[in-house]
């Protein structure tokens, strides 16, 4: 086995973990089986109790694993599916061995943090590394991991100004000792270390400054790691003069210097890598540069055909993203990447409009007048630009028709958990509903959707979610009864589920290319009120999938409109460049005018085994069906708001 350790530098935030995930693509390029591990330092067992304004999004895994979003940046690039244990953190080592020790595995010896929590630090690495990702029988090739954090010798900063590494080296310290042992452990030819460091430029001098890389490579071999390759982030590509200084001073041969300047996407940074010869720096490192007797050369051509079809986009499509994380974006960045997907699919550029939910809401236009009219303004009117590009669009075919009407051409709604902001997206549901905007909710998105249905069509004022409202008189949406309501991680509904589709022909089944199931994954506690189903469906409302035992509501469709949609489980999840979600696709494709065809040609593809005369194969329901047991823990290019780029 080899291992790959991408390690920080300078600041946080350089994109190690896109950095990591770009070597890992140019490996897997170069004929190789490739595993990711993401290191966390801090004590949590998992992400799942973590606010997405303090960590960003928590990515669910098939295994029910609530990780860290860089694992969902893994499986994207790489097309894999990882595990829980593929995120490491401090809380679970610490677990583990604290078990250990209750068990006497110690022998009664004291348990310190050298050897024995670093021992179980590298015993895991070299577990989970072994662990096939791809599919296939044995083993990977190559494990690519990356530690959270940030090395230097020195952090300054406005409440540490003493010049003392700060809280989050202290916590990734026995990591860094564990991963020193680590790379003698496995020995000469069998570790590589990629340093990802900034080069900055002082707007006064316009120099591009090495100082910075300087400290932290000297800071990261005092700790007893040493660099075999550099990736110097930087808003421009280095210039040769400097790359000479951080090979003398940094002891990094020149040819193992990678500049990851800015780009327009990030698919063009396997492509950088690529470009200057990175996989040879790494593989000479790995002793793995030959492939028999003929040199290994990454095959990018999808990759390069994307991030150029990216680049040349121009029709926009305008998504309203409605939510209470929207301050920030990595709150909901596995949702933007299922959209960008899509869009690139579709063929057209990513608008992404944020709509704070909040301001929708009624109580906004007293508070915060300002806020609530630019709300409204943002959900209810496209853009200027999209409006000339759609008129545009209809000059050059040499049809003046009816000027596209004002509004979004698509609403969606993520999940969340909590009150704050619902009325905000019950109200934009009903717009989406009455307008007939193609709409997408996802988990609380779909509750929400059923909510509003109820209270607007079927005239139930008191229905609402007992989440909200524990004394609802009308509970649309409530507690599953599997759920805990005393420990708050992992004891939700996590992980990989079956969907059944029920009815021939609707919407979502029909993106799926009419497959009679489907598995998605799942992050929830509250659930669609089963014994209220018949109520809706006489008003209208169809439930076109449904789990196993036929009573837990999956997908929702109103026929009558053009797309609204709603479904419990998480589809961005599973999105890949390469293979859009289906559901987002479907409100791309809505938004863009192109539903239609997309639906065709997902007929026209249709596996013969999934047709009947024309109809659907359904498979029955038998109660007999056994249900999933609660998972447990192991160790108990968008343009947002048509400004700026961020893929």
């Amino acid at each position: 086995m080899k291992y790959v350790l991408v390690t920080g530098g300078v600041v946080s935030g350089l994109g190690k973990g896109v950095t990591a995930s770009s070597i890992g693509v140019v490996l897997k390029a170069c004929g190789l089986r490739v595993t990711t591990i993401k290191i966390d330092p801090y004590l949590n067992t998992d992400a799942g109790t973590m606010s997405p304004f303090e960590h960003g999004e928590v990515f669910v895994l098939d295994d029910g694993g609530e990780v860290d979003l860089d694992l969902g940046n893994y499986e994207r690039f790489l097309d894999i599916k990882l595990t829980r244990d593929n995120n490491i953190t401090t809380g679970k080592i610490y677990q583990a061995v604290i078990n250990k020790e209750r068990r006497g595995d110690y022998l009664g010896k004291t348990v310190q943090v050298v050897p024995h929590i670093t021992d179980e630090i590298q015993d895991w690495i070299e577990r989970v590394a072994m662990n096939p990702v791809d599919g296939k029988e044995g083993p990977p090739d190559v494990c690519v991991i990356e530690l959270g954090g940030t090395i230097g010798d020195k952090i300054f900063s406005p409440h540490n100004d003493s010049g003392i590494l700060d809280a989050g080296d202290i916590e990734s310290m026995p990591f860094i000792e564990a991963l020193g042992q680590f790379s003698y452990r496995v020995g000469p030819g069998n570790f590589c270390l990629v340093h990802v460091s900034l080069v900055p430029v002082l707007n006064v001098v316009g120099e591009q400054k090495t100082k910075p890389t300087q400290h932290s490579v000297r800071g990261l071999r005092g700790l007893g790691l040493a660099p075999d390759v550099l990736a110097c982030r930087s808003t421009e590509p280095l210039e040769e003069h400097v790359k000479v200084k951080l090979s003398q001073f940094c002891h990094v041969p020149i040819s193992n210097i990678v500049n990851l300047h800015d780009v327009t996407n990030i698919w063009h940074i396997p492509l950088l890598l690529r470009d200057q010869k990175a996989h040879e720096a790494i593989l000479k490192v790995l002793e793995l540069q030959y492939a028999g007797k003929v040199p290994r050369e990454p095959k990018l051509a999808e990759w390069t055909e994307r991030a150029t079809k990216f680049d040349k986009l121009k029709t926009p499509v305008n998504i309203a993203m409605v939510g209470k994380y929207t301050g920030l974006s990595d709150s909901y960045l596995s949702v933007l990447k299922a959209l960008l997907h899509a869009s690139v699919a579709m063929e057209r550029k990513l608008i992404v409009d944020w709509v704070p939910s909040c301001d929708l809401e009624d109580s906004s236009a007293r508070e915060n007048p300002e806020a609530h009219k630019k709300a409204w303004k943002l959900l209810k009117v496209s853009t200027l630009y999209t409006k000339c590009m759609h008129f545009l669009q209809v000059l050059l075919c040499g049809h003046l028709t009816e000027f596209p009407p004002q509004g979004a051409d698509g609403i969606l709604v993520p999940g969340g958990f909590g009150d704050r902001g619902v009325q905000g997206k019950i109200l934009a549901a009903k717009y989406a509903r009455e307008n007939n905007v193609p709409y997408l909710g996802i988990c609380l998105g779909m509750q929400i959707a059923v909510i509003e249905f109820a209270r607007s069509v079927m005239k139930l004022c008191g229905a609402n979610s007992t989440e909200f409202d524990p004394a609802a008189t009308s509970p649309c949406v409530i507690f599953m009864p599997e759920g805990s309501k005393t420990h708050m991680g992992a004891t939700m509904r996590l992980g990989s589920r079956r969907t059944y589709f029920h009815v021939n022909g609707c919407k979502s089944a029909r993106l799926y290319g009419n497959a009679t199931s489907v598995d998605e994954r799942h992050r929830h506690r509250y659930e669609l009120n089963p014994d209220m189903v018949p109520d809706f469906e006489r008003a209208g409302l169809q439930f076109v999938g449904k789990d196993e035992s036929g009573r837990r509501m999956e997908i929702i469709e109103l026929p009558s409109h053009k797309f609204f949609i709603g479904a419990q489980f998480h589809p961005e999840f599973k999105s890949r460049p390469g293979k859009p979600s289906p559901l987002f696709l479907g409100l791309i494709a809505a938004a863009s005018g192109q539903l239609e065809p997309l639906l065709q040609r997902s007929c026209n593809n249709l596996p013969k085994t999934h047709v009947n005369n024309g109809k659907v194969q359904i498979r029955k329901l038998y109660p007999t069906v056994p249900v999933k047991s609660p998972l447990t823990s192991l160790v108990n290019g968008y343009y947002p708001n048509g400004t700026g780029i961020h893929t």
